[in-house]
């Protein structure tokens, strides 16, 4: 590690834990600031989207290209050679729709924690409440989810598997679960990045890790068919049950996955998802906090 690393790293220690002048500002008044700066949150959006594809022959079919050549990896390797197919119908849809979600997350979060360093010199000369920076990160991630969205809804059509049942109800809270958790996260992540810069990498491991630790290649029933088979306590699978990311591809194959059966998902679903909800606002509200109270000397360590 670098002398600048542990100077940076030694100052994030001596930050103090408890509220003080700096961080004086409520979660509320925060929420207001931003409001009132939402014309400026949505020209970053609007700038991180030309950003991402310019001087780009293929523009925004990027955001197509990399979903559908991971599925179609996962689909003949996982799928047809490992056989993962026989136990999952319609499994193209199946892990275009897990993709699909857990890619909003992915996306969210990795740009989120590096979002105060990338816009360091705005944040360095003007004065803006920074939780914009974090959530502009979000809306232009909402923009490449709404595109493969659609290429998801026009493949369920094409394959016979149009979402017409009341399994779209899930839809709107599997969103919001990704889109809080993610935003709480890269609040969190990008204040403490500031002054540790490992931690973007850390989050692209901790992606991967995320990944595999969701049924997206795999069904949430294997999980309990392992469990059971070597004979593991069951509260293990209420654990991986109970993560967020978990609940929210769920409710995402609950409400594109027609093929799948009630057996398919945990008892409660639904339950699950509103709990996931109110404990990501929670955790929203503490990650702003703490947030604000790093915050203060970002202009110095940028």
């Amino acid at each position: 590690m670098s002398d600048r690393a542990l100077q940076r790293f030694a100052r994030l220690a001596d930050e103090p834990l408890v509220p003080t002048a700096s961080a004086s500002r409520g979660s509320w008044t925060t929420l207001k600031a931003v409001i009132d700066h939402r014309a400026l949150l949505g020209l970053l959006v609007r700038r991180d989207v030309k950003a991402r594809y310019k001087d780009s022959a293929l523009g925004m079919l990027w955001t197509l290209i990399n979903p559908l050549v991971q599925l179609l990896i996962y689909w003949l390797v996982l799928g047809q050679i490992l056989g993962a197919a026989r136990g999952i119908p319609d499994f193209a849809i199946y892990i275009f729709s897990g993709l699909t979600i857990f890619g909003l997350f992915s996306e969210t979060l990795s740009a989120a924690t590096g979002s105060i360093v990338a816009n360091s010199g705005l944040v360095k000369k003007v004065y803006v409440p920074r939780e914009i920076f974090p959530l502009a990160t979000a809306g232009s991630a909402l923009v490449t989810f709404g595109v493969q969205l659609i290429v998801l809804v026009a493949a369920c059509l094409i394959l016979d598997s149009a979402p017409l049942s009341m399994g779209l109800l899930y839809f709107l809270p599997a969103v919001l679960i990704v889109v809080i958790y993610a935003v709480s996260l890269g609040i969190l992540l990008s204040a403490i990045n500031v002054y540790l810069r490992d931690v973007q990498y850390l989050t692209s491991i901790l992606l991967m890790l995320a990944l595999w630790s969701s049924p997206i290649v795999y069904g949430w029933t294997m999980v309990q068919q392992v469990i059971d088979r070597l004979g593991l306590p069951q509260w293990l699978l209420d654990v991986y049950s109970a993560n967020p990311v978990t609940i929210a591809v769920l409710g995402f194959h609950r409400a594109f996955w027609v093929a799948g059966t009630p057996s398919d998902y945990p008892a409660d679903l639904a339950l699950r998802m509103g709990i996931a909800i109110v404990v990501g606002l929670l955790l929203l509200w503490g990650c702003q906090r703490v947030f604000s109270r790093l915050q203060g000397n970002f202009a110095q360590e940028l």
